[in-house]
């Protein structure tokens, strides 16, 4: 079953794992890169960018998450270390070295993979990342962990949705978030996405950001909602990692998707100054 809306002229793979399978499709063909999504979402997150890197001579991979989508939900551990751990098979299985583009929780595993396997890590793009945990009080901690309760969680991240693409909706905003929600209606994918929400945890990246040699470009939404500062906080990664910076207005958690013109423009311009580098 392909749950990604914008992905039906592509066939959907698998990569097997030791628990299970992680679904992808592949478009292009030249230098691989690998887009990986936020928790909640779906590869189709990148319905607008992927095609953008195919044409422009990549070979592409859009994958889902383990628990999400089109992979399976019969795995026992999720968040950053899991999902390096899935991208980094995936380069080996496609071909070493990739660039990785991560958004969210996805930012923080393409960290972890490029400071652990630099030799596999051409590039990263980071958006909407997080590489280290925000700060939140306990009463907020047990607010998103009752929200995103498995009875209901499909429910709670339709309604939470627009908040994430605050600023400029994308163009197909109600057909995707419905694509979403049916996807996380499925109780086995509401309950792997329960559990990722819980299990996820940052600190495994940050604690490995002094080790990353990748150029890096980091892409954040000016409205973006998960950060009190998104302008700030992209900067300290920037700053930390030596990386370019492109901060994207207009734009919630979701530039790729909410304003895909700038940051495909953006992803494209640092490829090819990036990979022409290395």
């Amino acid at each position: 079953m392909n749950t990604n809306p914008a992905s039906a002229g592509s066939a959907t793979r698998h990569l097997h794992r030791p628990e299970g399978k992680i679904a992808y499709e592949l478009q292009g063909e030249g230098p691989l890169v690998i887009l990986v999504p936020g928790m909640g979402e779906l590869r189709s997150s990148y319905r607008f960018l992927a095609p953008e890197l195919a044409a422009a001579g990549y070979r592409v991979a859009s994958t889902d998450l383990r628990g999400h989508g089109d992979s399976d939900t019969t795995f026992s551990s999720y968040g950053d270390v899991a999902t390096a751990s899935d991208i980094h098979a995936l380069i080996r299985e496609l071909g070493a070295p990739a660039v990785v583009v991560g958004n969210s929780l996805a930012a923080g595993a393409g960290v972890i993979v490029a400071a652990e396997h630099p030799e596999d890590v051409s590039a990263l793009v980071l958006v909407g990342p997080f590489v280290r945990n925000p700060k939140a009080g306990a009463v907020m901690q047990a607010l998103f962990r009752a929200m995103t309760a498995p009875l209901w969680v499909a429910r709670v991240w339709k309604a939470y949705l627009p908040t994430l693409n605050a600023g400029r909706k994308p163009v197909d905003f109600d057909d995707y978030r419905d694509a979403v929600y049916t996807s996380l209606r499925r109780p086995a994918y509401g309950k792997a996405f329960s559990q990722t929400t819980r299990q996820t945890d940052h600190a495994p990246a940050e604690a490995v950001l002094s080790r990353v040699s990748a150029p890096t470009l980091v892409i954040m939404g000016d409205k973006d909602p998960d950060f009190s500062d998104p302008s700030a906080e992209a900067q300290w990664i920037g700053d930390t990692l030596s990386a370019e910076v492109v901060l994207v207005q207009d734009a919630g958690h979701y530039p790729q998707a909410q304003q895909p013109e700038v940051t495909s423009r953006a992803v494209l311009g640092f490829l090819q100054t990036a990979l022409h580098r290395a």
